[in-house]
Formats: C-alpha cells, sequence, structure tokens
C-alpha cells in the first residue's frame, strides 16, 4: 500500500502539482486504503479525482465523461487495468494512463507503455512520486497551452487583444466575461472583419479551459468532401490520397475550445455529424467505425444570418440551437467611433518596428479616417494603418500615406461639405479622458495599477490626470 503523508507530507505532495493546470483524473482501485491515499494525494495536489473499485464501473466512466489522466490498478474485479487502459486509449487518445503493478505484473505494465500508456509505479509507493508523475503530466499540458499561444501571437493582428473601451465593446466584454467559465456552446456573431476569433480566443483564456488547447478551423476553406475529414479525421486508406492516419480537430482540441469558424458554410452531412458530437460526445473517424469521445468546448462564428439559413433549408434548425446556447454579437466599427483613438494608437504601436517611436498622425489623415465607413471593419482598419505606417518611413502619417480608397471617400465628403468633424485635438482628448477613467474603475481607484493596465508609468499617469482636470471625486474610492 502506498506510503499516506502527515500534514508535512499532504503539504509536499500539494506543492508538486503543477499550479496552472488542474486536472481530471479517474482512480481505479479495488484495495480501500490504497484508493483512499492515492485520491486524497491527487485531490491534495489541487486536481479533481474521480474513484471507482473495478474494471467495469471504470469504463463506464471513462465512457460517460473525459479524463485528463487514468491511475489504474493492473489487477482488478470485473476486468483488469490494461483492459480499462485499452479502452481509455481508443475512447480518448490524449488521456495519460498510469499503471500501478506488482512486480508479478510489471511484464504487462511494461507491454502497455509500448502500446501508448504514459508511466506505471510498481507497489508499495510513495504517493508524492505518484503526484510527481502527475505533476509532469500537468507541466506537459501546461507547455502544450504556451505553444498554442505562441502560435497565436506570431499569427499577426487575427491574434491580438481585443482593443476597445466604447458602450457597445464594454457591453460585449461583459457579457463575454460571464459565459467564459461555462461549458456552454457559444454563437459569435458579426460582419466580417470585427474580430469573432479574438473573441473566442478571449472566451477560451477566460475559462476553465484555458490550460487546453485552443483549435480554429474554417468551415468554408475545406470542400464538402474534406471538410469531415479535417473535424473527425480519418484512418489510413479512408478515402482516396488518405496515405496515413491523421486526427482531426476535434481530437486535436480535446480539453480546450475548438472554433469553428464560418460554421453557415458548413455542408448539411457535415452538420448532422456535428450535431451527434454534440448530444453524445463521441464521433466516428472516416474509416472506422470504432467511436471517440472527446471534451471539447464548442464556440461557433459567422458573418450570416444562420436564422434565414435555416428558412432556406442550408442549416439544421436542431444544431442552430445545439449551437447557440448564448449568443455575443461583435459590433461593426461604425457602432464604436469612439475606440478610433484606441485603435490608430494599438496600431501604430504593433506596425512600427521594435525600437523606433510609433509616428503622428497628422489632422487631414485623422479626418480621411473619420469619414471613411470601413465596409471590412477592424480588419481593414489595421490594413490601413499597416499601409500607413510602411508608406510614412517613420514620419507624420499625412492623408497621402492612406490607402487609394480612403483618400477617394475624404476628398467626396470634403466635396460635399461634410467638413464639420470634431477637431482632431477634441477628438483624442475625450477618448483619452474617458478611457483613463474607465482604468481607474477597473483597477477600483488604485492609480498604480491603472498605471500597468494602461502600460504607462505612475509618473505619466499623473500628469495625464492633472492634463485632464481629473480630480479623486471623479474617482470611485481613489487610492494613491
Amino acid at each position: 500500500m502506498p506510503e499516506t503523508p502527515g500534514p508535512d507530507g499532504a503539504d509536499h505532495a500539494a506543492g508538486l502539482a503543477c499550479r496552472a493546470v488542474r486536472l481530471r483524473i479517474l482512480v481505479v482501485e479495488d484495495d480501500a486504503d490504497v484508493r483512499a491515499a492515492v485520491s486524497d494525494a491527487l485531490e491534495g495536489a489541487g486536481h479533481e479525482v474521480d474513484a471507482v473499485v473495478d474494471g467495469k464501473l471504470a469504463l463506464e466512466r471513462a465512457a460517460a465523461r473525459s479524463f485528463d489522466v487514468v491511475v489504474t490498478d493492473v489487477r482488478l474485479p470485473r476486468g483488469d487495468g490494461l483492459a480499462v487502459f485499452r479502452e481509455v486509449q481508443r475512447l480518448s487518445p490524449r488521456t495519460s494512463v498510469i499503471l500501478m503493478t506488482s512486480y508479478a505484473t510489471a511484464t504487462d505494465a511494461v507491454t502497455a507503455l509500448k502500446q501508448g500508456a504514459h508511466d506505471y509505479l510498481t507497489k508499495p509507493f510513495d504517493v508524492d512520486e505518484l503526484v510527481i508523475r502527475v505533476r509532469g503530466i500537468a507541466e506537459k499540458k501546461a507547455l502544450e497551452q504556451e505553444l498554442e499561444e505562441a502560435r497565436a501571437r506570431l499569427a499577426g493582428p487575427a491574434s491580438s487583444e481585443i482593443v476597445g473601451a466604447s458602450p457597445a465593446m464594454a457591453a460585449l466584454l461583459d457579457r463575454l466575461s460571464t459565459v467564459a467559465r461555462s461549458d456552454a456552446p457559444v454563437l459569435v456573431v458579426g460582419e466580417s472583419g470585427t474580430g469573432k476569433e479574438l473573441v473566442a480566443r478571449r472566451l477560451h483564456a477566460l475559462s476553465d479551459r484555458s490550460a487546453g488547447p485552443f483549435v480554429a478551423v474554417n468551415c468554408a476553406a475545406f470542400p464538402e468532401t474534406l471538410l469531415e475529414a479535417e473535424l473527425f479525421g480519418h484512418e489510413r486508406g479512408a478515402f482516396t490520397g488518405a496515405v496515413k492516419k491523421r486526427e482531426g480537430r476535434f481530437r486535436m482540441a480535446h480539453g480546450g475550445t475548438l472554433l469553428l469558424d464560418e460554421v453557415a458554410e458548413m455542408p448539411l452531412p457535415a452538420q448532422a455529424k456535428l450535431l451527434r458530437v454534440l448530444q453524445e460526445g463521441t464521433f466516428e473517424p472516416l474509416g472506422s467505425d470504432a467511436p471517440v469521445r472527446v471534451d471539447v468546448r464548442i464556440v461557433s462564428a459567422t458573418h450570416r444570418d444562420l436564422k434565414r439559413r435555416i428558412v432556406e433549408g442550408q442549416f439544421r434548425e436542431d444544431l442552430y440551437y445545439r449551437l447557440n446556447a448564448v449568443t455575443l454579437h461583435v459590433p461593426p466599427l461604425r457602432d464604436r467611433p469612439g475606440d478610433l483613438p484606441l485603435l490608430v494608437s494599438h496600431f501604430l504601436r504593433q506596425f512600427t518596428p521594435q525600437g523606433r517611436t510609433p509616428p503622428d498622425v497628422s489632422v487631414e489623415a485623422w479626418r480621411a479616417l473619420s469619414v471613411h465607413p470601413f465596409l471590412g471593419n477592424v480588419r481593414e482598419f489595421a490594413h490601413a494603418m499597416q499601409h500607413a505606417v510602411l508608406l510614412s518611413r517613420g514620419e507624420t502619417i499625412e492623408p497621402e500615406h492612406l490607402p487609394d480608397d480612403i483618400r477617394r471617400v475624404a476628398a467626396a465628403a470634403d466635396a460635399g461639405g461634410s467638413r464639420d468633424v470634431r477637431p482632431l485635438a477634441a477628438v483624442v482628448k475625450q477618448a483619452e479622458r474617458e478611457h483613463i477613467l474607465h482604468a481607474l474603475a477597473v483597477a477600483g481607484g488604485k492609480r498604480t495599477r491603472a498605471a500597468e493596465l494602461l502600460g504607462i508609468s505612475r509618473k505619466n499617469l499623473w500628469e495625464k490626470l492633472n492634463a485632464h482636470g481629473i480630480s479623486d471625486s471623479d474617482i470611485d474610492d481613489p487610492i494613491a
């Protein structure tokens, strides 16, 4: 039987647990003392533990939900640990299995290692050793998440932070933070270029799944014959060109979030298969009849009216309600004009080469930007700012540095007499004042924290407070 740590040992075991990742663990052990010792140690390390006494119950639990780790004895009543390992591997290939074995069954454990088991421990063992092995799994998952986030950062503007303090954006972000901790499916709707993928990534980052992978698939990017293979994977030889087995996006997203971008473009056959995954949590890869269980939160995104697609017979109504537990509407840029100064500042910093000072924007260039409709929303705006930064070569951005279509619209507005735009200085000053007050409110009146949120020094914040005439009476609970 494993040694049960005393109070100091329990603290030590908890300290060994990975601080960033809480794992779902299934413990399978018929010896009550061993089961209790192992479960207590893993729970003390911060993990969620479910414990059962035999192989049959273990298979039932594994079929009902997904686990990050299964810790099982090799010899069990009503089944055995090797059968549990093989079934878990089939249902959830990303689940790590650790076998507990006596010397007599060590050979079986080594065989299981060759077949894909994560590790084994020979009884009797110290539960701290098990906690260390589990911590290694947690650290690997945390590293995978860091790599995923790094890939997102390298992907460029599409993975940047959400920028905006207008009422429309504040309402969106408030609703987003409310639903993030739930596993409920979310439908993100908005015009092209508004930043729907950014919203999905923020949902994932704020969720309990943030340590798991974020996987995105554009449903419009694949022909009907290949989309199912992309989503659900395929066996070797499943179709012409399938020269080797491939994991689908659902398996890749196990334990995390899957974004179905442009979900309205999904063909009806793929919709039917997706509906089954949402209902049962299982699917069969192409070329296989063995079900695979996954634990994935679904976030869908579209710029189309799905209800109209339902009427047109292009989208399943039952799938719509499965995907749409909560809807997040991303506002178009025209509905958030107060965010333009913040977006300009953000993209100037983003597109200016590292080590250089972002250029200024002339009054005429500001006027051109402010009258342009930006039907492509933030994506078009980002392109315009990148274009301007490149052509200005570090000098003040003038209208001639902006894309041709923006200059044409500005010229037409000037010719039509639409010059009564608010002065640039007033717009920028008002936007900056409102944003500083917003940061102070978020920081609970703590100026040091507000300066950190704004990315400026405390001295710089103090200077801006004076410049904008912001006094303690304007700040809720002012704290230095």
